[in-house]
């Protein structure tokens, strides 16, 4: 395990905010991490994928997840932080979990949409999702 992070990017706020603590963070650290900065686009519906070739729907992830990327790509070369980005496509906890998991991640960060208990219950929240599949520390940024 290395001291890399995952911080999972939805081109959220508090995705954003994610960000702005890993930075933090880092200048307190001796060795800067590795910041990969991942994001995860929800299989289109086979309803959809039928009428589209395959090429246009890999484009329309692939873009739409760099797009999300941007912001937070920005903020870390502005700090002089190594980062690369990564777009996936799937459900989101279980994806975000095994990248953690495969790139040997020490830490995974998410930013929290502060919903509280109950409302990210029925929601579903990809951050309570992440906390009860992974063994690796889960740091949550409100």
């Amino acid at each position: 395990m290395t001291n890399a992070c995952l911080i999972a990017i939805d081109g959220s706020e508090p995705s954003l905010r994610a960000v702005d603590f890993a930075i933090q963070d880092a200048a307190t650290r001796k060795e800067a991490p590795h910041i990969y900065l991942v994001n995860v686009q929800p299989a289109l519906s086979n309803n959809l994928t039928r009428f589209i070739d395959t090429r246009t729907v890999e484009d329309f992830h692939r873009e739409t997840g760099e797009e999300l990327l941007t912001l937070a790509k920005e903020r870390l070369g502005v700090a002089s932080l190594a980062h690369s980005g990564h777009v996936m496509v799937g459900e989101a906890a279980p994806s975000l979990v095994q990248f953690a998991q495969d790139k040997g991640c020490a830490m995974i960060l998410i930013g929290t949409h502060g919903f509280g208990s109950v409302i990210g219950m029925v929601m579903g929240s990809v951050a309570t999702k992440v906390v009860h599949l992974s063994s690796l520390p889960v740091l949550l940024i409100k």
